[in-house]
């Protein structure tokens, strides 16, 4: 696919990263010829110095013949703007563009073809609020991904040495608890001196503790997954309740804002500037305490109760204020901490350690836009260590006769030996437009979650959810996937 990319700051860089490697034909934009030389030097791709609203700029980064435009400068004007011109003077077919501003997202006829063109807008600041507000919906998740609607969910978790499923093998676990409907699709193991590592997963394998097992299960039994695992028996989760938020930027007024709707919660919110913290107490509610100091102020922290806080959120533009102000806090008594940082270094050498979670703003919003760019019917992507796994959500579609797997069982299916297919959704409703001598779709009926089995039969319109260790195994499955009307 050609692909044009307007800015090369954090967000433009990292959809680059993702999109090169799975060996689009990509080109980037920006004002600053200092930036796009540092992505030639890193990524096989072309720059073009100028500014992405010009015309003769778009033609020379080859609009002309491009499929997916993606706008992700700074202002929300030139990337919209930027969209026009590539739809009225190139008929650019995809048009993509992060915005900041609450509201267009839902404004039709400023996004749509008779207005800017946009076919899909981008929010890393929305995305990220939706992601930490799963976190604490679910306080003993690292991660908290979602499948088909939000029926079913992969989740990251801890392993501890007491936990009811930790010390066992994978094979036994069933018998375990046999009421429990998951499947174990990953395992990340720490070694001394060296990141974590991806550790194959079968019958015989075992779940040690220390380790960050990926789980794929119904939403409404994550819950108990996670608890199996992460909390000895008869042991009662600690919900969150009490909040704090270092940074006072777009991202934690978002998500005061959303936390705040849920009532049961208390939050706090510390920010170095003086002027921030007027702006955010006049827009948040009184009951939202607002700060003005330094997180990394030990004295601070300390008259603040830091050691009762169940989620401490770093979350300032800066990763080593991040860092910094989530390691005093844990080690100050906070009973969890989040640490937004952009560097992927950075990232994979603090996640886990003191540091519970370390999240990337880019890699937050990458599933929604992979999702859009993949061929076929994929309907969900999820972008997981750090860019190198990946969760995917993909329909099945055909027969017999133009698939080569509807009416097979799983044992029948050529799937690459790395992959895993974690689990089906069967039964939700079909919104595809009929195509002319397609089978009517089957009478609606109530969703199921289903682990497969070897013996387990995929039928047309069921969602399957894999998890895939190296992106370079996509394409395999999604040419797996594809409806061929000749093949037999």
């Amino acid at each position: 696919m050609k692909i044009i990319i307007l800015g090369a700051g954090r967000v433009g860089a990292s959809v680059a990263d993702s999109l090169e490697s799975e060996r689009n034909d990509i080109t980037v934009i920006d004002k600053d010829p200092e930036r796009l030389r540092e992505l030639e030097a890193r990524y096989d791709l072309r720059g073009v110095v100028g500014n992405g609203i010009d015309p003769s700029v778009l033609a020379e980064a080859g609009a002309n013949d491009t499929d997916l435009l993606i706008a992700c400068a700074a202002q929300d004007e030139t990337n919209l703007v930027c969209c026009k011109v590539a739809q009225m003077m190139f008929n650019v077919p995809k048009l993509i563009a992060r915005v900041r501003s609450s509201g267009l997202e839902t404004t039709e006829q400023l996004l749509g073809k008779d207005g800017f063109g946009v076919d899909r807008i981008i929010c890393p600041e929305e995305s990220l609020t939706r992601y930490i507000g799963k976190l604490i919906e679910f306080p003993e998740a690292m991660q908290v991904r979602e499948f088909a609607g939000g029926r079913a969910c992969l989740v990251s978790v801890r392993a501890r040495g007491a936990a009811p499923m930790v010390g066992h093998r994978i094979g036994a676990l069933r018998l375990m608890a046999p009421d429990v409907a998951m499947r174990i699709v990953a395992i990340y193991r720490r070694f001394a001196d060296e990141p974590d590592r991806f550790i194959s997963c079968d019958g015989s394998t075992m779940v040690e503790p220390g380790d960050e097992v990926f789980v794929l299960s119904g939403r409404d039994q994550i819950p108990e997954v996670l608890a199996s695992f992460h909390r000895q028996s008869g042991q009662s989760s600690r919900p969150v309740r009490r909040v704090m938020m270092a940074g006072g930027g777009r991202v934690a007024l978002r998500l005061a804002k959303q936390l705040t709707k849920r009532g049961n919660l208390q939050i706090k919110i510390i920010d170095l500037n003086n002027e921030r913290c007027v702006d955010l107490a006049s827009q948040l509610p009184s009951d939202v305490l607002v700060l003005n100091g330094d997180a990394t102020d030990e004295e601070l922290l300390s008259s603040e109760s830091i050691e009762d806080i169940d989620l401490f959120l770093a979350i300032t533009s800066d990763d080593e204020d991040n860092i910094m102000a989530s390691l005093l806090a844990k080690r100050m008594g906070a009973s969890r901490v989040l640490a937004l940082i952009n560097r992927r270094s950075y990232a994979d050498l603090m996640h886990g350690t003191q540091i519970d979670i370390a999240l990337s703003p880019a890699q937050a919003m990458l599933g929604e836009l992979l999702a859009y760019v993949r061929q076929g019917d994929v309907q969900a992507v999820h972008s997981l260590r750090r860019g190198v796994a990946e969760a995917l959500e993909i329909v099945a579609r055909g027969d017999r006769k133009s698939s080569r797997v509807v009416g097979r069982k799983i044992s029948e299916i050529p799937l690459p030996p790395e992959v895993n297919m974690g689990l089906i959704v069967r039964g939700l409703p079909d919104t595809r437009e009929p195509i002319d001598g397609e089978a009517p779709p089957p009478p609606e009926r109530e969703p199921e979650v289903i682990i497969p089995r070897s013996h387990t039969v995929i039928e047309s319109n069921d969602h399957v959810v894999f998890f895939l260790p190296n992106k370079r195994l996509v394409k395999d499955v999604e040419k797996l996937f594809r409806v061929s009307a000749t093949y037999f």
